[in-house]
């Protein structure tokens, strides 16, 4: 028992000298971002009233080092993020939202289905944005070394937005890695899509006006098309080269026009509506992540509107949802 207490004592002494070594250094990083952001045209007064309080924050590492989109398999992610329940709460904020919907929907030529897919994968139609201090985060994913450098730009637009009085400082409350509002904008986002669709002078991403609005205008923007597909599941053979076979939503590779997959996909009869032409990449997302996942199943062909979808979040899942939610919600509206 006394080695068990000294064990836990040691433990406890060494954790809290941990925390204490992180707390000098991120208290030593904020004095190297004042620098910064102060070079970057960032006021003083700015910076002194909202990174005052900003705190690192363990949490947002942890959560960093573990996301779904890492170790869920297809099946799993998908069917979490395209139940019947989500689709049915998707139908009632449309019919609590139609006016705005339709007008969004005409004026910037993107489906109500596709956004209101988006902002229930996002955050549940808006019961869910987040409560993380998203200054802390970003300041936490800023000081940790993993991916510094964007986190830093990120905050340094964030800084700017609120300068400028285009954001409000105190309503800054999100995801763990410095999403905000409906539709979970990260600051560079905010400051290239966003808009104050109902002109008030402000930007207001918890507000249904301006947070569709600005989804559908960011959509529109990256080139959706609304005339075009998302994806279709497909079945392999094993004669496939690995080379076609895309397993990172960074960038898909090997794009061929559809009739040169002919050979490989079983199914193919059950896709003659499409144009042969049209050139699509095939992704098997659950090989290289998932322990013991097969080669070539699941697969789908995935076309250009897709990698719109991989635009906004880099995940091959999330596209895969974000686009079978769309088609679910389109068959109750």
């Amino acid at each position: 028992m006394k080695i068990i207490n000294n064990f836990f004592l040691i433990f406890i002494i060494s954790f809290t000298n941990l925390l204490a070594d992180t707390s000098l250094e991120f208290n030593e990083w904020k004095k190297n971002f004042r620098i910064l952001a102060l070079k970057n045209n960032i006021s003083e007064k700015t910076f002194d009233t909202v990174m005052s309080d900003v705190k690192f924050l363990p949490n947002v590492i942890k959560y960093d080092r573990y996301q779904p989109e890492f170790y869920e398999d297809t099946k799993t992610y998908v069917t979490k993020r395209t139940s019947v329940k989500k689709v049915q709460k998707g139908t009632s904020f449309y019919n609590k939202n139609s006016s705005l919907i339709n007008e969004v929907e005409k004026k910037f030529n993107i489906e109500k289905e596709l956004l209101l897919s988006l902002m229930g994968i996002e955050t549940n139609y808006g019961t869910y944005v987040g409560k993380m201090d998203i200054l802390s985060s970003l300041s936490t994913l800023s000081y940790d070394k993993r991916r510094s450098q964007f986190f830093t730009e990120e905050l340094l637009i964030l800084l700017k937005l609120i300068d400028s009085n285009q954001i409000d400082h105190e309503t800054l409350y999100g995801s763990w890695a410095g999403a905000f509002g409906f539709f979970q904008f990260m600051p560079s986002t905010i400051k290239n899509h966003a808009i104050d669709y109902d002109k008030n002078n402000h930007i207001d991403l918890k507000n249904p006006t301006d947070a569709y609005a600005s989804a559908a205008n960011y959509l529109y923007k990256m080139g959706w098309d609304k005339n075009s597909h998302c994806f279709y599941k497909i079945n392999l053979n094993d004669k496939i080269s690995k080379k076609y076979l895309n397993v990172s939503a960074k960038k898909l590779v090997n794009k061929r026009k559809l009739k040169y997959f002919k050979k490989f996909i079983s199914n193919y009869d059950d896709f003659n509506f499409l144009d042969e032409n049209l050139k699509v990449a095939i992704i098997t997302p659950d090989k290289d992540i998932i322990p013991e996942a097969e080669t070539l199943n699941p697969a789908y062909i995935v076309f250009d509107n897709y990698e719109i979808v991989l635009k906004w979040n880099r995940s091959l899942r999330f596209a895969l949802a974000v686009c079978t939610l769309k088609d679910k919600i389109k068959n109750e509206l």
